[in-house]
């Protein structure tokens, strides 16, 4: 029955993306005389509210070059503003400050949209030991941290006193990849104070007790070790 009515309810909203909504935008720009991403332009305020409700206008459209201007080069997001007013039968000289914000919020879309892709691609990419610039950043992690401490050798439990599981840092590195060496060591690096007071807290024994479950603390014989 569940899976019957789970059925039904994405038939009804099926046909409501693809009929009912559809016809209801038509109907509200023959009344108006104004298409959807006019509306959100002129009833929303600049900002983050108003690109989420242009990009999600555009994802969802029937055209597909709305549809394909959310990932246009950022070079080619006035030429695309220029085609979808055109496509839209909107008049620039009467609408001068709606391509304006189009074309902002546009450039904002492609732009975390391509910042997406790089930090994907950097959390894709593994940790590679034969890698100078790997390696080098690894050995520049250490003496921002340990400055006053030499590294004994590049496998070394040395490692531990900064936070890695074991002799060989390289292993913490599988779950983010090249993206989590880059982020500690741009914490370290452009926030050193916070980082190295967030290090010295983490390997006090009575700020790790603090931080325990209270029924840990209150039954440490019960504690999985």
């Amino acid at each position: 029955m569940k899976h019957f009515l789970r059925v039904v309810t994405q038939f009804f909203v099926f046909l409501y993306c693809k009929c009912l909504w559809r016809g209801l935008k038509f109907v509200i720009r023959r009344f108006t005389g104004r298409c959807e991403l006019q509306r959100i332009c002129y009833n929303n305020k600049p900002g983050a509210r108003r690109t989420l409700k242009i990009e999600s206008s555009m994802r969802y459209s029937k055209y597909e070059l709305l549809q394909s201007a959310l990932g246009v080069h950022p070079d080619k997001v006035e030429k695309t503003i220029d085609d979808i007013m055109a496509l839209k039968k909107i008049n620039p000289d009467t609408n001068p400050q709606l391509g304006i914000s189009l074309q902002a919020s546009l450039l904002q879309i492609v732009g975390y949209r391509s910042l997406m892709a790089v930090v994907e691609k950097l959390r894709r990419e593994p940790y590679d030991c034969e890698n100078a610039e790997h390696e080098n950043m690894l050995m520049k992690l250490w003496k921002e941290l340990r400055p006053d401490t030499p590294l004994t050798g590049r496998i070394s439990k040395q490692w531990c006193e900064i936070g890695f599981q074991g002799n060989d840092p390289k292993t913490d590195f599988r779950g983010m990849g090249l993206l989590g060496l880059q982020n500690l060591l741009y914490f370290a690096e452009h926030d050193r104070p916070t980082a190295l007071q967030m290090l010295q807290d983490s390997l006090q024994p009575k700020h790790n007790e603090l931080n325990k479950p209270d029924w840990e603390q209150k039954n440490p014989d019960k504690a999985i070790g």
